[in-house]
């Protein structure tokens, strides 16, 4: 008879070990050991109660490719090493420590537990370090730092999520450590519901656990954490490059219709001259909430609606849900019976849930037939002029919110239950759409936006945060969220401006949106049966407000696109935590510092309350100028700021080199032909990368676009601009370069020549004149400043600039 036990069964010692072309197999008292080494950065580590055997990740994309390390062993101790990493394996009992090159403790297992099991529970328990901090992890609730705190991932459609809930949404296990001017990461992929505890109840040690499974780790070491997040992101890929046009700002509710609303709202958005590009259709579209059908009375020719939409520069994107209708004579219920498509239970029946339509059916996106299935079914949206598709309650979310574990799952092949399969459901779902949509609209590019996912998620969809809450908190909430999705690989991500559930104030509109125009992912969004969320619907000064900021985004775009470009190179994000750059800087951490961040690598948004009209604002070392006014800081202090309503705080980093074009209504439409460069004097070197391609299909990865790598050298105080990489001709034919921090009116070399410098006055942002009734244009000082600058030609050879 089998007896049942529940106490902590650990490793053991070393019994047999056998080298492999990538590090190690190992044969423990009481388990299996595998180091796999994936190049010199990356650890991966597999514990297992049963022999070993490949196994299938929905997160990782790359095979190892180092084989070049060196192993050594003693009585005590294995040791594998490469040019970052140095792993110790203690013989008795099996530990891990990790070391980095010059022999600094990175990491080590806790020397009592290390990995070990309660039942089916595999846990890998790690020695707090000294001043030892915790980033990422995703989309999670809470601080920056996340020492004393502990998190579930098990995702979940959590409706008005408080600001401390967990588990929210979608999972990305993966976190880093930093310590004594180290960092490192961990990624631990395994797909059933897992936990990590930073030290919450216990001052001993931190860990990571799940309810089945193996353990299966990937330790990532690097330099720095922005070397780190690089790392992991060769591990489960990057973004591709999204339609340009999703960069702008995307208008929706819960709902819109009839297909007069639709168009009256795009059209409002014009003669207000609110730059927007995107608007939503939420459920009301569909015939009785059935994914892939259309109202026939509310919008009875969706494609002309579409046609008339494209022709003032909106796209439209709708929200599709797993959900299919268990109706006869419904095409997506009848073919996915065909092609045997839906999840069922043990005994081979059809599992049904009850969500929008009503009783529905749920597709297997874990099976690759059900995947290529649910592709074709976009055929007629993708005719009808669609471009954007939202993937909803795809956790996957039903009434009751309690899915049965027993139903089985294809996982590609391995099979497994709900347990296993549902932290990637949405994920398969997002990977499902984008894949056949992206088949099915050729040479054009898609966008796709999901709820829920699991690492990797990056490479199918954007994300947005879910069923936020109207109050200043969930404002703040949002940019920590989007900053720690940031450091887990997902660069391309939002929240809903204005809040989802409730209504905002006026004051608390203006501060969200002006925020939001610094998120990758700019939305706004409202729920049904609540107050006109439109920007217009809050008056003529918060008209004036958002529009400033919506302006500003638009007139950034070639900055903002030449970072998503960027992020598909090497993964970084776009809205960057401090803790990227200045990772052992203790200030940054402090809850009244934490919610600063970086857009893109210059421009410093500092967030805060809508009502909050003095921001204390800390500026870590370097030099630092105000966006609106130039003036210059010395880093290292906090200062204290004016922020009324009309006036987010934003500070450029010293070095910083910000290109923008002139304002347009949409992305499409075509700025004139002078590109405004923005050079900021400092005390670092600087390398910017500016980009163009034609914003909407592949023909960038046939070599159809222009790249130029812009140097700021600075004791030399020059700006060297390399020639074009690709084969397209820039849409600019000359540049205006602002200086800052220059001088009043400096001398400036271009490739050896002398060249005249001129000065004019600049604006960022327009003022709100019912702000300031009694204060004239000429006398807006906070928004007003005089720059130097120089014209030159925008020419295809290398440019060198030089100030005397």
């Amino acid at each position: 008879m089998h007896q049942r036990h529940d106490f902590n069964e650990s490793l053991g010692k070393l019994k047999s070990w056998e080298k492999t072309p990538n590090g190690l197999v190992a044969k423990l008292k009481n388990a299996y050991l595998a180091v796999t080494i994936y190049d010199e950065s990356i650890f991966r580590i597999q514990i297992s109660r049963f022999p070993i055997e490949p196994n299938h990740s929905y997160a990782v994309i790359r095979p190892p490719v180092l084989e070049d390390f060196v192993m050594e062993e003693n009585e005590q101790f294995l040791n594998l090493e490469t040019n970052l990493i140095q792993l110790q394996i203690d013989r008795s009992p099996v530990r891990l420590s990790f070391y980095n090159k010059e022999g600094a403790l990175l990491n080590a297992d806790d020397p009592a537990f290390g990995t070990s099991w309660l039942g089916t529970e595999v846990t890998t328990y790690k020695s707090l370090q000294e001043g030892e901090r915790f980033i990422g992890l995703g989309e999670k609730t809470g601080n920056l730092d996340r020492r004393g705190e502990a998190y579930e991932n098990w995702n979940t459609d959590h409706f008005a999520y408080p600001t401390n809930g967990d588990p929210l949404y979608l999972s990305t296990p993966f976190y880093m450590g930093v310590h004594s001017d180290l960092a490192y990461g961990i990624f631990f992929d395994n797909t059933f519901r897992s936990r990590f505890n930073f030290g919450a109840s216990n001052n001993r040690f931190s860990y990571f656990s799940a309810e089945d499974g193996d353990m299966n780790y990937y330790f990532i070491h690097a330099p720095s954490v922005s070397e780190i997040i690089q790392s992991y992101t060769w591990l489960t890929g990057r973004m591709a490059l999204p339609p340009k046009w999703s960069l702008g700002l995307q208008q929706c509710r819960y709902s819109y219709y009839p297909d007069k609303e639709v168009i009256r709202i795009a059209e409002t958005f014009r003669e207000k001259e609110i730059p927007a590009d995107v608007i939503y259709l939420d459920i009301h579209y569909m015939d009785a909430y059935k994914a892939f059908s259309w109202d026939n009375k509310r919008f009875p020719d969706p494609k002309s609606m579409i046609d008339h939409l494209k022709s003032i520069g909106f796209h439209v994107a709708i929200i599709v849900d797993p959900g299919i209708k268990k109706e006869g004579g419904y095409h997506p219920h009848d073919s996915g019976v065909d092609q045997d498509v839906f999840v069922k239970y043990p005994d081979k029946s059809y599992y049904t849930g009850n969500v929008w339509p009503g009783v529905c059916y749920f597709p297997d996106y874990t099976k690759p037939s059900t995947r290529k299935w649910w592709g074709t079914l976009f055929v007629d949206y993708v005719k009808d002029g669609l471009e954007g598709f939202w993937n909803d309650m795809n956790e996957p979310a039903s009434w009751g919110q309690c899915t049965p574990n027993l139903l089985e799952f294809d996982y590609d092949g391995e099979k497994g239950s709900h347990r296993k399969a549902r932290n990637v459901y949405g994920m398969q779902m997002a990977r499902s759409t984008q894949e056949g949509v992206k088949e099915l609209m050729g040479e054009n590019r898609p966008f796709v936006l999901t709820r829920s996912g699991y690492s990797g998620i990056q490479r199918y969809a954007a994300v947005w945060t879910g069923d936020n809450v109207a109050t200043d908190e969930h404002m703040l909430l949002g940019t920590r969220l989007v900053n720690s999705l940031g450091l887990t690989g997902v660069a391309y991500s939002g929240y809903d401006v204005g809040g989802f559930c409730g209504e905002a104030s006026a004051s608390l509109f203006a501060r969200w949106l002006s925020i939001g125009a610094f998120s990758p992912f700019f939305r706004c969004h409202s729920m049904i049966n609540s107050l006109s969320a439109e920007p217009w619907t809050f008056g003529e000064e918060v008209t004036d407000i958002s529009r400033n900021y919506v302006n500003l985004r638009y007139r950034l775009l070639p900055y903002l696109y030449s970072h998503f470009y960027l992020s598909h190179l090497t993964g970084l994000p776009i809205s960057r935590s401090l803790a990227i750059d200045y990772t052992h800087d203790e200030n940054i951490y402090n809850k009244i510092f934490q919610n600063q961040y970086f857009f893109g690598d210059a421009i410093m948004v500092v967030p805060l309350p809508a009502e909050q009209n003095i921001a204390k604002v800390y500026l870590p070392k370097g030099i630092w100028y105000d966006l609106y006014t130039d003036r210059y800081y010395k880093g290292g202090q906090e200062v204290f700021i004016e922020a009324p309503p009309r006036r987010l705080p934003l500070f450029v980093r010293g070095s910083a080199i910000i290109p923008m074009q002139s304002l347009v209504q949409n992305v499409a439409e075509k700025p004139n032909d002078v590109l405004e460069m923005h050079w900021y004097a400092g005390d670092t070197d600087h390398t910017f990368v500016y980009y163009e391609d034609d914003g909407t299909s592949y023909e960038y990865q046939k070599g159809e676009y222009y790249r130029r790598d812009i140097y700021y050298v600075a004791n030399d105080s020059r700006l060297l601009i390399s020639p074009n990489e690709g084969i397209r001709n820039s849409h600019f034919k000359n540049i205006r370069l602002f200086l800052h921090g220059f001088g009043r009116q400096p001398g400036v070399k271009i490739n050896n020549h002398n060249t005249s410098v001129k000065i004019t006055s600049y604006r960022f942002i327009n003022p709100v004149p019912k702000f300031d009734p009694f204060e004239s244009f000429d006398t807006f000082h906070d928004q007003i400043t005089y720059l130097p600058y120089v014209d030159l030609e925008w020419m295809d050879g290398k440019i060198e600039l030089e100030i005397l």
